[in-house]
Order: C-alpha cells, then sequence, then structure tokens
C-alpha cells in the first residue's frame, strides 16, 4: 500500500509559468543586449509597421519582432535569405508561449568589423581636435555661392538643386562631380573639395549623399575625406544618408544636416521668410517712422510754444504802435513849434513893420536928411540956407532951409519958413 506524500506538489498554470520564464529572461543582463547573427527567413513587415521575421542558422531558428517606432529608425531592412546581425533583447511572448528576440538593429553581417573600425578612427581624430567646437566656422546667412560635392547621377542632387531654387534662388551653385561610394569615392572626394576651394572660393560647400548601408557610406568614414573637410578653406555642411546615420565626415564638418534636403536648408534663407520679414521690417519702420515724425512734430510744436512766448513779435509790434504815437507825437509837436514860430515871426514882422520908416512915410511923414545922408532929428543940425533932402514915400526932392520954427512955434534967425 502506498503512502501519500507528506507535502502536497505546487501545481503552476501555463500562464504563471510563462510568466515566470519571461520574467527569470527579462532578469538575465546578458539576454537584454545582445547581437545574433543568421539568415533572415519568413520577412513581413506588417501594415501596423512592425516588423516579423526568423532568424536561423543549421541547427536552430530564433523568431524575431521589431516594433514600429525602431523600424522607421532602420536605414537599412533585410530581405529573406540574407546574413544579418541583429541586436535586442530576448523575452518571451506569453500568449504563443515561444521565446524571441525584440530587435532594436538590424545590420548586414560584417558592419560590425567596420563599426569597430569607425569608433576607432573616431577616437583617434577627435582626440587630434577635429571635432573640437571651437575650430567650427559659422554658415554664413547670406551666401552667393555655394559648392556642392556629390554624384552627378544621384537622388540627392535633384533634391538639393530643388531645395535651393525654391528657397534661395540668388546663390550660384557649382557642382564639383564626385564618385561617393566604392574604393574610389575618397579621393574624387578629397580631390573635388579641394577644386572648389581652389577654382571657385564658395561661401559654403555642401558634401551630400543619399541613405545607404554603413558599407555604401564607408567612403565618408575616410580619415583623407576628414582632412580635407578640415582643410577646406569654406565652411561644409554634411548632409549624409539619412537622420539616424552619422559618419566621420559628420563630426568633423562644420555643421551636420540629417539629410541632403536638410543641407540644403541649413546652407540658404527661405525667401518666403525673407519676403515676409522684409514686409514686416517695412510696417515696423513706416511705423517708426511715423511715430518719429509725430513725436519730431509733437517737439516742433512744443519749441514754437516756448518761442513764441520769447519771441519779439509782441515787443516789436508794441514799439511799432509807440513809433506810431511818438511820430503823431512829434508831429504834433512840430506843427505846435511851427506855428508858434509863425506867430513869433508874425509879430517880429509887426513889428518890423511898425518900425519900418517907409510905414511912417506911408501915412504922410517925411524925412530930411543932410545931402550927405545923415537924418535931421533936431534943429540945431542945419541953418537957414542949408540944403536937406526930403524923403516921401515914392521919392525924394532937394529943399533949402529958409526957416527955423522951434515946438514952441517961435522962429528962428531969417524969419522965413522953411522951404
Amino acid at each position: 500500500m502506498s503512502q501519500l506524500p507528506l507535502f502536497q506538489p505546487v501545481v503552476q498554470s501555463v500562464s504563471a509559468l510563462t510568466r515566470y520564464l519571461r520574467q527569470l529572461l527579462e532578469s538575465d543582463e546578458g539576454l537584454q543586449d545582445v547581437w545574433v547573427e543568421g539568415e533572415v527567413s519568413n520577412f513581413v513587415r506588417h501594415s501596423s509597421g512592425h516588423l516579423y521575421f526568423t532568424l536561423k542558422d543549421s541547427g536552430a531558428a530564433l523568431r524575431c519582432v521589431m516594433w514600429r517606432s525602431q523600424a522607421a529608425r532602420q536605414a537599412y531592412l533585410p530581405a529573406n535569405g540574407e546574413a544579418v546581425e541583429a541586436h535586442g533583447a530576448v523575452s518571451i511572448y506569453e500568449a504563443g508561449g515561444q521565446y524571441q528576440l525584440y530587435a532594436d538593429l538590424i545590420r548586414p553581417v560584417g558592419e560590425g568589423q567596420l563599426y569597430q573600425e569607425f569608433l576607432r578612427l573616431k577616437a583617434r581624430l577627435e582626440a587630434e581636435g577635429l571635432f573640437d567646437p571651437q575650430r567650427k566656422r559659422p554658415i554664413p546667412a547670406w551666401p552667393e555661392r555655394i559648392g556642392l560635392v556629390t554624384s552627378p547621377t544621384g537622388a540627392a542632387i535633384r533634391d538639393i538643386l530643388t531645395t535651393l531654387g525654391r528657397r534661395y534662388p540668388l546663390a550660384q551653385v557649382f557642382l564639383a562631380p564626385a564618385a561617393v561610394q566604392g574604393v574610389d569615392a575618397p579621393p574624387k572626394i578629397v580631390a573635388a573639395l579641394q577644386a572648389l576651394n581652389r577654382s571657385v572660393h564658395p561661401d559654403v560647400i555642401l558634401l551630400v549623399r543619399g541613405g545607404g548601408s554603413l558599407e555604401d557610406l564607408w567612403a565618408f568614414n575616410d580619415e583623407s575625406v576628414a582632412r580635407a573637410i578640415a582643410a577646406s578653406a569654406a565652411p561644409v555642411i554634411s548632409g549624409v544618408g539619412h537622420e539616424t546615420d552619422f559618419t566621420i565626415a559628420d563630426f568633423v564638418a562644420d555643421l551636420r544636416a540629417p539629410t541632403p534636403t536638410a543641407a540644403a536648408e541649413l546652407a540658404t534663407p527661405d525667401q518666403a521668410e525673407l519676403r515676409l520679414g522684409l514686409a514686416d521690417g517695412i510696417e515696423r519702420l513706416g511705423r517708426a517712422a511715423l511715430g518719429a515724425v509725430s513725436g519730431q512734430r509733437w517737439e516742433l510744436s512744443a519749441l514754437e510754444n516756448r518761442l513764441a512766448l520769447r519771441s519779439p513779435r509782441a515787443r516789436l509790434q508794441s514799439d511799432r504802435q509807440r513809433l506810431d504815437e511818438l511820430i503823431y507825437h512829434s508831429r504834433s509837436a512840430a506843427r505846435h513849434l511851427v506855428d508858434l514860430g509863425r506867430l513869433r515871426l508874425q509879430g517880429s514882422r509887426q513889428r518890423l513893420e511898425a518900425l519900418d520908416p517907409m510905414a511912417v512915410l506911408r501915412r504922410g511923414f517925411a524925412v530930411a536928411s543932410t545931402p550927405d545922408g545923415k537924418p535931421l532929428t533936431s534943429l540945431a543940425e542945419v541953418q537957414v540956407g542949408d540944403p536937406v533932402n526930403v524923403r516921401l514915400v515914392d521919392g525924394a526932392f532937394q529943399a533949402q532951409v529958409t526957416e527955423l520954427e522951434n515946438q514952441s512955434g517961435a522962429e528962428g534967425v531969417g524969419g522965413n519958413p522953411a522951404a
């Protein structure tokens, strides 16, 4: 007879066990940062944007999923049969009871070695100071000559020229064609940069290329290209690949753009914005001018009022009236003086006329004088027989004294009356 166990075993549900295994896997740090190499199969891009695929080798298969947010940042998407390296974290999909890799990065096999080489070159050039922000030059705000280094047949050049023509058609664009992929690309890029600086002397240079894998963009991780960018007389804007792609050229360039189109936008002002800014500036200038004129007009009015208070006009008007009064009074005084003088003159004339001997003669009197013209005023001055001149009002005649008679009426010597 069998004996019953002392303790009943713990029985778990499938969900609980699966959850426990998921937590166990997710607690392992080594499984949360893992690279897995394999061949891609059953690759599906769902309508939701998520990627589902399987990595397999000769001995096993691993289901993988990449969420839409990580897939949107992928410059490279694998195809069935390609050998890739996927990075991510291992966990369990509980509903299916399967462990799988939740990938956040996919790259072709071999890019790992290239990436290590990229890191070594980056560290060495950074130690030399080629990435130092202090050596980076500002991009001119109004470029007149723009140099362009890219493939003349790629899609990037069409996007660049379209963007430049739309944003800032005033600038001249000088293309220095160069291969942007393959072993011949680095020396051609270097030669193109040197040719632009030597012959064109542009205000800015755009070094651009469309997207691709790390191997496709490897020419922009070349040391000679990096040193040519650093030695460029004109500032360089790099626009290589997509937003998630970084190359050595991006770190050395004076400005990094996420795409070729963005490089053209960073190199030029937008004429639409310039028009708006110009219109706004004209409006602000007009308002400022009106304000200035209004202020000057107010100040002028204030000055006029102050000047009017200090103006001699009122005093001049008062003085002019005072002058009129003085002229009037002076004329009156002059007339009075003239009249007074005239009266005085008239009185003098009358007095003179009264003293005029002719006036006496006109009243019937005569003036007797000696022959030599001496007036006779007394009888003592003549004797009987003396000649005298007698002056009348209208003439004179000669006479002789025949008799002298004094005021008492007595006769003088001779007893004869005067002739």
